[in-house]
């Protein structure tokens, strides 16, 4: 009876609890958002980390929405949890799972019961907490075998922190979207991608923009349409490069509502400064659209920085219209006083709206798949709809000079044709002549001047550009990880294949009429030793999972003790593999000489970590160059650690003055024999967006973050070489 109460109840069971899971019977390219099914419940308690835990009366919301429009009642709740129960096929279960992760709060990620990730600084006093947002990292998501998992997230939102949603961004609670390793490592690098080209190749238009303006006005300052284009220019420049850290550098959601409303407040001057130069290259009054679009600025500026959500579209993007507008007319009008090609421009300011509404028409920011609508269609229509008028007025002003420029021609000949016919005249008209002829001369030459040293500046800032370079991300190295694991695993198979046959000869000794007790006792004498050794190789497997599951979770920015010995030894290791996998021509020697009495450094183990995976890295493709021109050559990158007591560096440069560190300290040098780096370009390696791989390879934005962070630690980083003679790298790190 009992066996039938258990039939009958058992399917009902199942089904109750598959209706409150999330089910993941497939994943596609796009992932699976985690945006049904949570519960939420305010309190702090660790047993609701646990599987086990009923959450049957808690209550039900949906994280993935707005934070500040839909849910206002978490933003001073303190310490909360998040629950889901997720159902997952077996066949999903089959592939290395990723997380990629929005959030607008500080949290903590268990699965079924397990700390798994972190991100931000979650406490009891609001000072002290802070929020962070991954912006899309991709985080190991390290599924059990098991088809139900519970992931439970531990969060709080930072009272009275100040949200925006300028630039058609949104602020989620917690976006959570499953992906296969592969696909989030790759969504992840196209956003970075895609927005670093994106802003660099506004900046380096702005750039242009503006060396060639104020050219034009140093050397015609009597044109101050030209000053007011280079100030629109480098106040688009500053406001992108501050745009770019809003985007995808800053984490912390503090500081991205004073980076965002910064950015657009300089982008609104822009547009005024665009207007200005109109008026006055048309020698146009400042009319009533002019100072209602003067007026309007403050407001606009008001508007951006107090009203949530639409505040930008009311202030700063209204200004924008109403600039493009006033463009748009003064270029009308001044084509019906028969201004010379004004039309140039009005269709310019016309041209800018109709890109602008392409752009709006391919989609938004506003979604979870934020790199499925930052195309590169829609980056193309965005430069052209803020460059239209500044290329427009350039047109204008270069047909312009050249209409000017066969003016004097055309008079310098006719007053060649005066004199010959005046030949006759009397002296002083002659002289009359002469001083004419010497003035428009002086012209000519004069202008001839400027055009030239601004084709000569324009050529020079042209070959200056360069294009953009996928960041390093720990996700490439997965291949590398795959590598070191596979070791110990071999040997874990072949010692248990050799314990197998061990003990069936134990087995076919002890069943032997005359068991001989001395081979029994060697028999259980190498199993022994095997299974030692078997130990041994799990632990080490153990320790590189436990050390991939520990880089692939993102820096909280807190100092901890950490050995810097086995930062190196692991990295190294996964620079090398990651290469490896990824060119299975690269093959080179590689020599760890650790100082074992190297003490514990107080560091943010991840970030010092980047720093060594980023010089090894380019220590290996250095001595790959290498080797691929030269046969018989041996590559061999070396990496060494001690303590100093000094305060020398060593023969090396320090980059942008900086000076040792005094006291003890601990040092990491990183060598290689591969080319070496030139004199003329050892002092620029450090500064942003200077690089030497080819177009389109790299941003030079490697060794920058580099510095940065050693700096952050108050360390000193150097490096000395010369060509021919191999790079030595030396990191020093207060103890």
């Amino acid at each position: 009876m009992r066996y039938l109460f258990l039939l009958f109840f058992l399917p009902q069971l199942a089904q109750s609890q598959s209706s409150q899971s999330f089910r993941i019977d497939s994943i596609s390219m796009k992932g699976v958002l985690l945006n049904q099914k949570w519960k939420w419940h305010n309190g702090d308690d660790p047993n609701w980390s646990k599987s086990d835990f009923n959450d049957s009366d808690w209550s039900s919301l949906d994280p993935t929405v707005d934070l500040v429009d839909s849910l206002p009642h978490l933003l001073n709740s303190g310490i909360s949890w998040l629950r889901l129960h997720l159902g997952i096929d077996s066949n999903v279960l089959s592939h290395s799972l990723a997380m990629i992760i929005q959030q607008s709060v500080a949290s903590e990620f268990f699965l079924n019961g397990r700390l798994i990730h972190r991100f931000g600084i979650i406490s009891q006093i609001s000072n002290k907490i802070k929020a962070h947002d991954p912006q899309w990292l991709p985080v190991s998501l390290p599924v059990t075998k098991d088809t139900q998992q519970v992931l439970a997230i531990r969060l709080t939102t930072k009272p009275n922190i100040k949200y925006t949603k300028i630039f058609e961004t949104y602020n989620p609670l917690v976006s959570v979207t499953i992906m296969k390793t592969e696909e989030a490592v790759n969504y992840y690098n196209n956003i970075r991608v895609i927005t670093e080209r994106f802003f660099l190749f506004i900046i380096g238009i702005a750039l242009v923009i503006f060396i060639v303006q104020i050219s034009f006005f140093l050397g015609y300052p009597a044109r101050k349409q030209s000053l007011y284009f280079a100030l629109f220019a480098i106040t688009y420049l500053i406001g992108d490069i501050i745009q770019l850290n809003f985007f995808i550098l800053e984490h912390d959601l503090a500081l991205k509502y004073l980076l965002g409303n910064l950015a657009f407040i300089l982008f609104t001057a822009a547009e005024f400064f665009t207007l200005l130069a109109v008026y006055t290259l048309f020698e146009r009054k400042k009319d009533f659209l002019f100072w209602l679009v003067a007026i309007f600025y403050l407001p606009s500026v008001w508007l951006n920085i107090s009203i949530y959500g639409i505040g930008w579209q009311l202030g700063g993007a209204n200004f924008e219209i109403l600039v493009h507008l006033a463009v748009i007319r003064a270029g009308i009008l001044a084509s019906v006083q028969k201004k010379r090609n004004a039309w140039i421009i009005a269709f310019g300011a016309i041209a800018s709206i109709v890109f602008f509404a392409l752009f709006l028409a391919k989609g938004t920011f506003y979604n979870n798949n934020f790199v499925y609508s930052l195309t590169y269609l829609r980056c193309a229509y965005y430069i052209l709809f803020i460059m239209s008028i500044p290329i427009a007025t350039s047109i204008y002003m270069g047909l312009d000079y050249a209409i000017v420029n066969n003016s004097l021609k055309q008079k310098l000949t006719e007053v060649q044709d005066l004199s010959q016919k005046s030949l006759a005249q009397e002296q002083e008209k002659q002289a009359i002549l002469a001083s004419q002829n010497e003035t428009l001369e002086t012209q000519v030459n004069e202008r001839t001047h400027t055009l030239s040293k601004t084709l000569i500046d324009l050529q020079s800032t042209q070959a200056q550009l360069i294009q953009s370079e996928k960041m390093a991300s720990l996700g490439e190295l997965t291949a590398g990880i795959a590598h070191e694991i596979q070791n110990p695993s071999n040997f874990v198979n072949n010692f248990s294949e050799v314990n197998t046959e061990l003990i069936k000869e134990l087995e076919e000794e002890a069943r032997s009429e005359h068991r001989d007790t001395k081979n029994e006792a060697e028999l259980l004498l190498s199993i022994k030793k095997n299974s030692e050794k078997i130990n041994h190789h799990g632990k080490r497997a153990e320790s590189i999972v436990k050390g991939m599951l520990e880089h692939s979770r993102k820096s909280t920015g807190v100092k901890e003790p950490t050995d810097i010995n086995k930062l190196c030894d692991e990295f190294v290791r996964l620079s090398y593999h990651g290469l490896r996998a990824k060119n299975k021509s690269f093959n080179c020697d590689y020599k760890l000489d650790l100082d074992p009495k190297l003490p514990m450094v107080n560091a943010v183990s991840q970030d010092i970590g980047r720093v060594i995976l980023n010089i090894v890295n380019n220590a290996f493709q250095s001595v790959h160059e290498q080797q691929l021109k030269q046969n018989d050559f041996k590559p061999m990158v070396t990496v060494t650690t001690k303590r100093i007591n000094d305060t020398s560096v060593g023969p090396s440069h320090l980059p942008n003055g900086a000076s040792a560190h005094a006291g003890q300290c601990v040092s990491i040098t990183i060598s290689d024999n591969g080319p070496g780096i030139p004199d003329q370009i050892k002092d620029k390696i450090f500064q942003p967006f200077f690089t030497t791989k080819p177009t389109g390879q790299g941003t030079g934005l490697g060794l920058s973050l580099a510095y940065d962070i050693v700096k952050a630690h108050k360390g000193t980083i150097a490096v000395d070489s010369s060509e021919s003679n191999g790079t030595l790298f030396t990191i020093q790190i207060p103890k």
